[in-house]
């Protein structure tokens, strides 16, 4: 695969799973009937923005994540305190945009000072223009211009928070959810593509070969059959391979391959290993055979079932502080590595895409504050307690659990890049 083919499909893994993330985020906002104010991959500088309906999809500086915006979720429109001078538009009878600023430059518009003003419940605005009072009502879908942003108002029953705990929890929960289903397609398409390991082989194949080992100066790839060692068949018996090979230390054997029919024979002289064992460079893989559709359903829950108790493992030696810094990998990390998968090849590329939205969706579910699993925790609470935590607390815990991971996410891509600077994998 060349290389610009490589850094595309590097930048499609990215895009893909964290666009499935927030696409379920933001389907299931929209259909509770909350205002979705900006779909957003990666964070930071934008660099791409365009705007459909009410909503604003952008593409940012920063490719660690996304996120998706709700109408009452943070501070978003600057308050109208009465005694204000503003500039309303007015259509049928009722506004559809209030500026807040350089009102002498608009035209076709309304002035005066604020009486009364409410955009969250009733809707509706009285303003004294020249002594005389006039009232407006104000439409849904009404916008408010200051500094020449435009921020679509946002009526209490569009808001996050008006919405039931069960239609937020929804909200929320959708984006690991569909990480989860984006895992098990791929898992299901890996395993329709490559097939799965033959239960009772009658032949084995070259899986690998280790670069500065004995075979790799042999005319040997990849997919090749094995054949037989000093005339020995081998058949499906990787134990008897291991043990001709293991014994020929610093001996030339004879090492026959099978490739598209034809017999090829190398002499390869077995490398000893720390133990004394000898070692050619290769591991065997056994022959694979095509699933059935029906089976392949059976095959991609196991390949969730067992990655996802991987994935525990792996928190779980982070818990008890069985780990370096090493160990860690952030997004160059994660990038390099997708790379240098994506030259393996795509069906490579499809099970390894599966484990990392498998990952993301766990991750996310952690009640780790800023995470989804810490929102979930709080409507939970909510939900035993009867009332909502203090808005202001919940959103302390969020952003101080947003500056850690933020930490944590510049330390390992600090190491991840001192590890590339040193050719380290």
């Amino acid at each position: 695969m060349h290389t610009i083919q490589v850094v595309f499909m590097t930048v499609m893994v990215f895009f893909v799973i964290v666009t499935i993330h927030e696409w379920g985020h933001f389907y299931f906002a929209k259909r509770a009937g909350i205002l979705v104010r900006e779909f957003a991959i990666g964070f930071g500088p934008k660099l791409f923005s365009i705007k459909r309906g009410e909503t604003r999809y952008t593409l940012r500086l920063v490719p660690a994540g996304g996120f998706v915006r709700m109408a009452g979720e943070d501070p978003e429109l600057v308050e109208v305190q009465p005694g204000q001078t503003v500039a309303v538009r007015v259509k049928d009878g009722k506004v559809t945009r209030i500026y807040l600023d350089r009102l002498d430059d608009r035209t076709n518009v309304v002035r005066g000072e604020v009486e009364t003003i409410d955009i969250e419940n009733k809707l509706k605005i009285a303003l004294n223009a020249d002594g005389v009072i006039e009232k407006f009502d104000i439409i849904p879908q009404a916008l408010m211009i200051a500094k020449g942003k435009e921020t679509q108002i946002a009526p209490l029953d569009r808001q996050f928070g008006s919405k039931t705990v069960g239609q937020r929890a929804l909200a929320i929960v959708a984006g690991p959810v569909m990480n989860f289903v984006l895992a098990f397609v791929l898992f299901f398409a890996y395993f329709q593509m490559s097939g799965v390991p033959m239960e009772n082989p009658d032949r084995l194949l070259i899986g690998d070969i280790v670069d500065g080992m004995p075979a790799s100066k042999a005319d040997i790839k990849v997919g090749d059959t094995i054949d037989s060692v000093n005339g020995v068949k081998i058949g499906g018996d990787s134990t008897k391979m291991i043990d001709l090979i293991s014994k020929s230390v610093n001996v030339p054997l004879t090492f026959t391959v099978i490739r598209d029919g034809k017999t090829i024979t190398n002499k390869i002289t077995p490398k000893p290993d720390d133990a004394g064992v000898g070692k050619l460079g290769i591991s065997a893989a056994v022959p694979s055979r095509s699933v059935k559709f029906g089976e392949t359903f059976k095959y991609a829950g196991l390949a969730m079932k067992n990655m996802t108790v991987t994935i525990f493992e792996g928190f779980k030696n982070l818990i008890i502080g069985n780990f370096k810094l090493d160990d860690l990998g952030g997004p160059v990390r994660t990038a390099q590595v997708t790379s240098q998968i994506a030259e393996q090849g795509f069906v490579q590329l499809t099970s390894w895409v599966a484990i990392l939205s498998l990952y993301l969706g766990i991750f996310n579910l952690l009640p780790i504050p800023a995470l989804d699993g810490s929102r979930l925790l709080f409507l939970g609470l909510e939900a035993v307690r009867g009332r909502p935590v203090d808005p202001n607390r919940e959103s302390m815990v969020h952003f101080v659990g947003f500056a850690m991971l933020m930490l944590l996410m510049l330390a390992v891509t600090y190491n991840d890049i001192l590890r590339l600077v040193r050719g380290e994998n």
